[in-house]
């Protein structure tokens, strides 16, 4: 049966790919608005079974009713910044499950002082801090992950347009999430003999809380509406179904790629 689900504008959407029997793990849910949510939810729509983690104590009210509408077996707190949070999370799936299919990473941080001045003034402590939660965080999943995956699977992360031109505020993390782009190429290629496919969602601008943190960004959202083809913005529904894809068995063929989902944003010169 194909997977139905109503998208942000009231549309019906419908998948035709199962997920039936994959198991994975989503970081990166804070409220309903997130791209992690957006993607877990499709993720749960075509079959498969979602383990959750929320940021903290203070996050946990908002993530919890979001992993009971996913049926999520497995939910624990993971602050990558903790030491010792991350390793419990892959113990618990270890644990419960066994095994891994697939992992989507979407956090992302930067010192509020950091992310607003230029980058030739961003501190050291600032661009390592958002070096490590938002590029090597992603690293010590896949690592994590690795002996889970034992009859090979799907490591996502979230990047944007941002690491490869120039776009105006987005400043500390341009850099940092070209690092995160090339670290998918690299593991990619370390990866692929066990038949792991790594892949790097690249959505247009989407309203969550993360991009909140970033000056002016109404602004970009319309100059981003005018500039597409479709003159349209995309949704967090709108990432998920392309998870949906690459998770599958489908896209086997595919690794080490930076999906573009952004109505045609960056073939705009």
């Amino acid at each position: 049966m194909p997977v139905q689900d109503v998208s942000s504008d009231g549309s019906d959407s419908e998948g035709i790919v199962s997920l039936r029997g994959k198991k994975g793990l989503i970081v990166g849910i804070a409220n309903e608005s997130s791209i992690a949510y957006g993607c877990a939810r499709m993720l749960h729509n075509a079959g498969a079974e979602i383990a959750v983690t929320y940021l903290n104590a203070k996050a946990e009210p908002y993530v919890r009713p979001l992993a009971e509408k996913l049926e999520s077996p497995i939910v624990v707190p993971c602050d990558v910044r903790e030491p010792g949070q991350l390793d419990t999370v892959f113990s618990h799936i270890r644990e419960d499950w066994g095994c891994l299919d697939f992992l989507l990473h979407s956090i992302a941080y930067a010192p509020k002082e950091d992310l607003h001045s230029r980058i030739t003034d961003c501190s050291q402590a600032g661009f390592a801090m958002a070096m490590d939660v938002s590029c090597h965080s992603f690293i010590r999943m896949a690592r994590l992950a690795e002996p889970l995956m034992k009859q090979g699977g799907c490591l996502l992360t979230v990047t944007f347009y941002g690491s490869e031109k120039v776009v105006e505020d987005y400043n500390l993390m341009g850099p940092v999430k070209a690092a995160l782009e090339s670290s998918v190429r690299y593991m990619a290629a370390e990866l692929g003999p066990k038949h792991i496919r790594v892949h790097a969602l690249s959505p247009g601008p989407l309203k969550t809380r993360a991009a909140s943190g970033i000056e002016r960004f109404d602004e970009l959202l319309e100059r981003t509406r005018a500039r597409t083809p479709e003159h349209r913005l995309v949704s967090i529904e709108d990432v998920g179904n392309l998870a949906v894809f690459l998770v599958s068995d489908a896209a086997k063929g595919l690794t080490g790629n930076i999906e573009y989902i952004d109505a045609g944003y960056h073939i705009v010169g």
